[in-house]
């Protein structure tokens, strides 16, 4: 199961860097409209809203997401090979 696999293309790291940054956006954006929306409905005063500007909870909240994010997508071009395509002329016909 600890086979060694090679080293990862930098297309691929660069494609999990950018999709980390995609959905860890994304995940914020929906993490502070649940905390906005529960804010609301219980009359709490959770400080984390999407204007980051303002706000160091919820800038401290979008740096986890993203850099989570893209340490698993990272992390999953790591361990996972490859694909190879199979040569057409090795295949034996029926």
């Amino acid at each position: 199961m600890n086979e060694k696999t090679n080293t990862p293309s930098l297309l691929r790291l660069a494609a999990a860097v950018f999709l980390g940054l995609i959905v860890g956006f994304i995940l914020f954006f929906i993490a502070a409209m649940v905390i906005g929306s529960i804010n609301q409905l219980m009359g709490m005063n959770i400080p984390v809203r999407m204007d980051i500007a303002e706000n160091l909870i919820s800038a401290i909240l979008l740096v986890v997401f993203v850099v989570g994010c893209i340490a698993g997508f990272c992390w999953k071009v790591w361990t996972t090979p490859a694909t190879e395509e199979e040569d057409k002329s090795s295949v034996p016909e029926e």
